[in-house]
């Protein structure tokens, strides 16, 4: 599963003052969010600008010089799976945190957790067909359907859930990987197995003469066709690959649940012990990495490679990354400060941050707007990420400050309590 779609789903809106009171809002864990919301962007520019192939392929497009290659290499390290996979940890955390809040508040925690769910269900098929076809947000809704029922296990119990759960996904992946292998080796395939091969090549091979032209044309094109292309095309997509990713999303949502129940997000624990689980998992996470990296660059971006390297292969060690990353996080924020403060405030406005990003990358790189898709390299890309992280700094803390609620925020509490909520602090 890649990042797309990344990606960001964000923190419970804020429930009434008594529920506030009994359970307050865990500045912690809007830090945590805060730099997922910016890092899951340095990976998502690559489907917004070029042609999807160069997501798992750097090979396919826009590779131009040693640059890209090392930018690449930093993202498949550092931010590739790792910000998709610490913003499930995260919703899985914030869906504990609403329910508490709506148990403290006198209300009924199923009624409130499946009215945000449907909710954020409609804004995820509503982003896919008509902003963006990287969305996240109908997988975490539909995952979100189970993941109330996990709500009251302990921290043991929902470790041992989270990590079998992992192990399924990688099986699976595993079993993937096994038959690209099998494919790509076979000397004579029959029809259906070669036509197998074929589709799973699709999103991987390098898109080259009118296939590359068909591609850029409908991206450099008109919004009608755009939408006819998801509408039409693609219609199902929100839902057929919901059961591929379920083991691990879920997974991941059982892990932020005990995160936050062991204390990990609340930062309730001692320096030490975070800098100790910072140093061990991202002391097993970054040379594994770095290895998978090596590999697919010596050995050659092949789609059996990827299966195998990028996909398979990373699945175990992903939330040992996730983990570290995040317990880095919290070290390296303990001590506040006026960037943490923004950053924390763009946590807070992470829905906001994630459907905004959507509406001004693909406004930049497609038709209807400035139409600058596949007019970058991978390097160049990083120019719009640190633009976007610029804005989304600025603004949220000063709106927070005067709002309750990022606009975004306001709407789906709004939608989900049935009633407008009031806005101004």
């Amino acid at each position: 599963m890649t990042d797309i779609a990344v990606d960001a789903v964000p923190a419970p809106a804020a429930a009434p003052i008594s529920a506030e009171a009994a359970v307050p809002r865990i500045v912690t864990l809007d830090i945590v969010r805060g730099v997922a919301i910016m890092g899951i962007l340095a990976m998502n520019i690559v489907a917004f600008a070029m042609p999807f192939q160069a997501y798992m392929n750097p090979t396919a497009y826009g590779m131009e010089s040693s640059a890209d290659l090392a930018s690449w290499a930093f993202s498949f390290i550092f931010v590739d799976g790792k910000m998709r996979g610490l913003f499930s940890f995260l919703f899985g955390a914030s869906t504990l945190l609403v329910i508490e809040r709506a148990k403290a508040g006198g209300l009924s925690p199923a009624r409130v957790h499946y009215a945000r769910m449907l909710w954020l269900l409609v804004f995820g098929l509503i982003h896919f067909y008509f902003i963006w076809f990287g969305d996240i947000l109908a997988l975490y809704a539909q995952t979100g359907l189970i993941l109330f029922f996990f709500r009251k296990l302990s921290v043991r119990a929902l470790v041992r859930w989270g990590v079998g759960l992992v192990l399924v996904q990688t099986a699976l992946f595993a079993a993937a990987a096994a038959w690209a292998y099998y494919l790509s080796h076979a000397a004579a395939l029959p029809p259906d197995q070669a036509e197998a091969w074929r589709s799973m090549q699709e999103g991987f091979v390098p898109l080259t003469g009118r296939a590359l032209a068909q591609e850029l044309a409908l991206y450099q094109g008109p919004y009608a066709g755009l939408i006819h292309e998801r509408l039409i095309d693609n219609l199902g997509k929100p839902f057929t690959g919901t059961p591929l990713f379920l083991a691990e999303t879920l997974g991941y949502m059982l892990l932020g649940m005990a995160a936050l129940k062991s204390g990990f997000f609340g930062g309730d624990w001692a320096m030490a012990r975070y800098r100790k689980w910072a140093l061990v998992c991202l002391g097993i996470g970054v040379p594994v990495y770095a290895a998978l990296a090596f590999l697919l660059v010596r050995q050659g971006f092949a789609t059996e490679n990827i299966f195998l390297y990028s996909i398979a292969a990373t699945t175990p060690v992903r939330p040992v990354m996730v983990v570290g990353i995040a317990a880095l996080v919290i070290l390296l924020t303990r001590g506040g400060g006026p960037l943490v403060a923004r950053i924390a405030a763009a946590g807070r406005a992470a829905f906001t941050n994630y459907l905004g990003t959507s509406i001004l990358m693909t406004t930049l790189f497609y038709g209807y707007g400035v139409g600058l898709h596949g007019t970058m390299s991978r390097i160049e890309l990083w120019l719009p990420v640190i633009a976007m992280w610029a804005l989304m700094l600025l603004w949220s803390k000063p709106w927070l400050e005067r709002f309750r609620y990022g606009p975004f925020e306001w709407l789906w509490r709004s939608l989900a309590r049935g009633r407008l909520e009031p806005m101004r602090k």
